[in-house]
């Protein structure tokens, strides 16, 4: 069996690295490049960098942004932001980026991710849906949303995966709005819905507020991608921005934790 995948996710705001809450209020943690190099040093599974600015502003991804993370990158590097086209896809899996993520475009036009897919190959293509759970008299349950949580779609999240899964996402990713930067934990019910409809690899971004989190979330998934922001930038209850990540051994025991009571 595969060994869970812990990510830290990255999200970049006019060039700089920030964190936000909610999809709001981003906060200004620092540079990119800088957090790259720690996150090297600190030899972490896989990276994934987000600009939250690009689709919402209608702008090509910032290439020269992406070749110089890629340059410096050492473990995989996810990129997403702003992908509508096969081309744009081909152009930064050449930087050196494994794998590129979409979102808006791919919830608009499942082909896409079929298209892309058949010329970069699937492991490379992942899909992101961002969910938010709707607590209002009359609109009650869980709602996909795209363009950084401003526009609603009336697809589920468990339809849209299986959707997306059948178009050519070689990976889906689970994002809980309600739960960015809280720090208040996964949603383990959502991500064990979704992990029993698809078989591609499943990653949850969204509310990891401690590494038992992260073994809470390996315990319902088994094998998972358990990806987080504020976890692995800030420090305290004070949110004092410190770049972190658990050593190798202490992956291996939360990894371990989140097994044994997966399989209990």
């Amino acid at each position: 069996m595969l060994r869970p995948r812990i990510i830290p996710t990255l999200l970049v705001h006019q060039g700089g690295l920030v964190k936000t809450v909610g999809f709001k209020d981003p906060k200004y943690v620092g540079d990119p490049i800088n957090a790259v190099k720690i996150f090297n040093e600190k030899e972490a599974d896989e990276l994934v960098v987000l600009d939250i600015d690009a689709t919402v502003n209608g702008a090509e991804p910032d290439y020269r942004m992406i070749a110089n993370l890629a340059a410096e990158c050492r473990m995989p590097l996810c990129y997403g932001g702003g992908i509508n086209t096969v081309t744009q896809a081909e152009r930064i899996i050449s930087l050196g980026v494994e794998k590129v993520a979409l979102s808006a475009a791919a919830i608009e036009r499942p082909a896409l991710l079929t298209e892309i897919a058949e010329r970069i190959g699937r492991q490379s293509v992942v899909a992101i849906i961002d969910v938010r759970r709707r607590t209002g008299m009359f609109r009650k349950g869980l709602e996909v949303t795209t363009r950084n949580a401003t526009r609603a779609h009336s697809m589920t999240p468990g339809e849209l995966s299986e959707e997306l899964e059948r178009a050519g996402a070689g990976e889906i990713v689970i994002n809980s709005v309600d739960r960015d930067g809280t720090k208040a934990g996964y949603d383990l019910e959502l991500a064990a819905e979704i992990r029993e409809r698809v078989k591609v690899p499943l990653t949850i971004l969204g509310g990891a507020g401690s590494l038992d989190d992260i073994a809470e979330l390996i315990g319902t998934c088994g094998t998972v991608g358990a990806s987080a922001g504020s976890l692995f930038v800030f420090k305290g209850g004070l949110r004092a921005v410190l770049i972190n990540y658990p050593a190798s051994e202490k992956k291996d025991q939360i990894c371990a934790e989140g097994f044994a009571r997966y399989r209990a």
